[in-house]
């Protein structure tokens, strides 16, 4: 059950934010200037590169590497082939996992590895493997780390993780999904894509990025009541729903499939997401069955105190940006609505492709944040 006073009385999520997840949310902004600053200070945008790498490898651990991956390869499109390298072991500890390069791997790739711990041995070993197959290595790690070291012994380029200014050392342990450990990741391999010419982020593209996290802060911050905060709205609309999140456009693809990891790890929530127009096929026998909201006549007989609620669906619309010309929209709206499923729908303000991103990043993620702190999570 959701705690809807909870949402409108910050003094109450500040106590139940054990993890520091809201304050992870709302330095996102200040995660991608220090990231920034750390990448350039590392020598990236000093690098003279040869040529494109024939292949991109990202290796890392939990939700946030998988994010930087799917990330990434998004916005690097058809110029070059993003592969991640999913880890296997017998659990998901740091000691417990390891990866392995391709056979085919060599020195026209580039190995990136992205994690907010560093202290797995398994990744401090690819470091070798790549080093004996002459694959340059970009890590992204917290200083003082065993992967740091084997950056330094295997003569890779190795960037700090960043933390905010006014970050304290003794925290508790943030989770993979937390919203400023994505942007820790991904930053520093923007500026290295960008060196590169793989996508365009130039130092003033990264510091609209970092504007627009600060207006989504202020947006949405735990301060704004939640009839205008569309992040508090949402978390509302999800309390008692199973997510179905649809994506329309590019870049609102890994934005949705991070909104449901991020659900999934911080408010423990399971969701579906798929892109439209294909999503509509995929999801139409789901909206006609019992998870149609409409599915359970008693349900509106139902005591809304004593007894627990079904679980129904709520379609998430997710848009990159005010698409022109064809759009499958409408007729998601339709096909909701035809089976009386609610709808809610985010669509960022207009900028580039990676301020639009970020937006809509950066609203999901505070959305799944609350929706953890006012369930209890």
């Amino acid at each position: 059950m959701l705690d809807d006073s909870l949402l409108d009385t910050p003094e109450a999520l500040a106590e139940a934010d054990r993890r520091a997840l809201l304050r992870g949310a709302a330095e996102a902004g200040a995660r991608v200037r220090t990231a920034a600053r750390h990448a350039t200070e590392a020598g990236v945008r000093d690098l003279t590169p040869d040529g494109r790498p024939r292949a991109i490898l990202i290796a890392g651990p939990g939700a946030a590497a998988v994010s930087v991956a799917d990330l990434l390869g998004t916005l690097a499109g058809a110029a070059c082939p993003v592969v991640r390298l999913s880890p296997t072991g017998v659990a998901p500890a740091a000691g417990a996992l390891r990866w392995e390069l391709p056979g085919w791997t060599g020195s026209v790739d580039l190995l990136l590895i992205a994690t907010p711990d560093g202290s797995e041995p398994g990744l401090a070993l690819l470091v070798e493997q790549a080093y004996r197959r002459g694959c340059t290595v970009v890590a992204v790690a917290p200083a003082g780390t065993p992967l740091a070291e084997a950056a330094a012994t295997g003569h890779s380029l190795f960037v700090p993780l960043a933390t905010a200014p006014y970050e304290q050392d003794e925290q508790p342990p943030v989770a993979a999904s937390a919203p400023g450990v994505l942007w820790a990741l991904l930053t520093p391999f923007l500026v290295l894509l960008d060196r590169i010419s793989l996508i365009s982020a130039p130092p003033e593209a990264l510091e609209a990025v970092a504007d627009r996290l600060d207006q989504v802060a202020e947006r949405c911050g735990p301060a704004v009541a939640t009839y205008s905060n569309p992040a508090k709205t949402l978390a509302g609309e999800l309390a008692d729903a199973l997510p179905v999140i649809w994506t329309e456009g590019t870049s609102a693809g890994p934005a949705g499939r991070r909104f449901a990891a991020a659900l999934a790890e911080l408010a423990g929530r399971p969701a579906l997401v798929a892109e439209l127009p294909e999503a509509l096929a995929e999801h139409s026998a789901l909206l006609a069955g019992p998870l149609a909201a409409g599915a359970d006549p008693d349900d509106f007989f139902r005591d809304r105190v004593e007894e627990t609620p079904a679980l129904h669906a709520r379609v998430v619309l997710l848009r990159d940006r005010p698409i022109g010309g064809l759009t499958a929209a409408p007729a998601a709206r339709d096909l909701a609505l035809g089976h009386d499923t609610p709808i809610s729908e985010l669509e960022p303000e207009e900028g580039d492709e990676l301020v639009t991103l970020a937006e809509l990043i950066a609203t999901t993620d505070f959305a799944a944040v609350y929706l953890a702190l006012a369930s209890g999570a």
